[in-house]
């Protein structure tokens, strides 16, 4: 979990009590990356259900006999998750002049996608290694493949955190009544549900940690 919450940027130009202006900067941003959240919403729902169907295979490690998985349902996931675009809000560039909350959602939302779609492109690149690599190749290959099954489900925990960050940050920039239709309850709830950790955790919890 670490090695994703270090991908996550601290918000900036945080404070106890900001001025009205920085109210007004954060809302704004608020919306814009709301927004943005709102494009990849289809392919984070397409990512996450291929993810948990794929999941509960390798959730506890590569079995002795690789050739014995449902390659299909893997290569899948690892379809879905590269399918998973970042909005140019969400890139890193486009992140770098937002304040307050907005900062960090978008931070979560790169850590999730980098975490993910790398996490099951090396788990393939894994078994291919194991089944049809030098002997060297395998056995590193088998030694280090629970990093990368660390990796998809800590992407998933950290995209389950949007949500859960998102909407007290609604609440407390003034909700409905501050953002009236740049902003709605309704979009800020469905947003909510999209990343919530009840919908984007996955089950079970990840058996594997590198070196076992």
């Amino acid at each position: 979990m670490l090695c994703a919450l270090a991908l996550v940027p601290a918000g900036c130009g945080s404070s106890s009590a900001p001025k009205p202006a920085a109210v007004r900067l954060r809302r704004e941003d608020l919306i814009a990356i709301s927004h943005a959240l709102q494009e990849p919403e289809q392919a984070v729902s397409r990512e996450v259900a291929a993810t948990k169907a794929a999941w509960p295979q390798v959730a506890n490690g590569l079995p002795a006999n690789t050739a014995a998985l449902p390659r299909a349902t893997i290569d899948a996931a690892a379809a879905s998750a590269a399918q998973v675009k970042l909005p140019a809000m969400l890139q890193e560039s486009g992140a770098a002049t937002l304040t307050g909350p907005a900062y960090e959602l978008a931070g979560l939302f790169r850590a999730y996608r980098g975490l993910s779609a790398r996490g099951w492109q090396m788990i393939g690149a894994a078994i291919d290694e194991i089944e049809h690599g030098s002997p060297a190749a395998a056995a590193f290959a088998r030694e280090n493949v629970a990093l990368y099954i660390e990796s998809v489900y800590d992407g998933h925990f950290v995209l389950g955190l949007i949500g859960k960050k998102l909407a007290p940050a609604y609440r407390t920039l003034g909700g409905q009544a501050a953002f009236g239709p740049a902003l709605t309850q309704a979009e800020v709830s469905a947003l909510a549900d999209t990343y919530s950790e009840a919908n984007d955790r996955l089950h079970p919890h990840v058996g594997v940690r590198l070196g076992s």
